[in-house]
């Protein structure tokens, strides 16, 4: 499928009117093309596209799609249908209502064309371009790490050497009042 260059227009009034209606207090992707605009433009993408007859989605349109797919955890198939059913995803990448979206088939080659073309780092390089604009990231600090996961693996692991501490003793015991029985039934290896 052929990538057209296309710029990010503004986001269609009923599109506007629907969205605010629907998300009063706003929400992630509403509030990020409100304040950021749209982050990414087709001249970021120039190299990727290629000229034929068929007519296809916007680069800067599957960047956004590709970034917002990660962020919710989602297939190419359910952010394919995400584009033709929600509204805060229409909003989002400046669409209109009525806009069918597209096949999933064109994220995976949008991605291929990326990797191909050496260009992943576009996708990540604009966002924390607008972050650090936005000042939504900070200068690196000092790191907190939540150690639930941690102290978690620590008892587990805990648990498991008392368990392997407890079988050793009993058979120790064991083996000092039956030591006939023990060799009986403990391979040569444990010795």
């Amino acid at each position: 499928m052929s990538l057209h260059p296309a710029p990010a227009a503004p986001v269609p009034e009923e599109t506007v009117r629907v969205a605010h209606a629907a998300f009063p207090r706003g929400n992630t992707w509403r509030g990020l093309r409100d304040t950021a605009g749209p982050i990414y433009d087709d001249a970021s993408f120039a190299p990727l596209c290629v000229r034929r007859e068929r007519p296809a989605e916007a680069p800067w349109r599957l960047a956004l799609v590709t970034v917002m797919q990660f962020a919710e955890g989602l297939s190419d198939r359910q952010a394919a249908e995400a584009v033709r059913a929600r509204i805060d995803w229409k909003y989002a990448l400046g669409l209109e209502l009525t806009d069918p979206g597209f096949d999933c088939s064109a994220l995976s080659e949008f991605r291929a064309r990326l990797v191909a073309g050496s260009a992943e780092h576009l996708l990540l390089e604009r966002p924390l371009t607008v972050c650090r604009e936005h000042r939504w990231l900070q200068a690196p600090g000092r790191q907190r790490t939540v150690s639930t996961h941690i102290l978690g693996a620590l008892r587990v692991l805990n648990r498991l050497e008392r368990v392997a501490e407890t079988l050793r003793a009993a058979l120790n015991a064991r083996a000092a009042e039956a030591p006939d029985w023990l060799r009986s039934l403990a391979p040569p290896e444990w010795y």
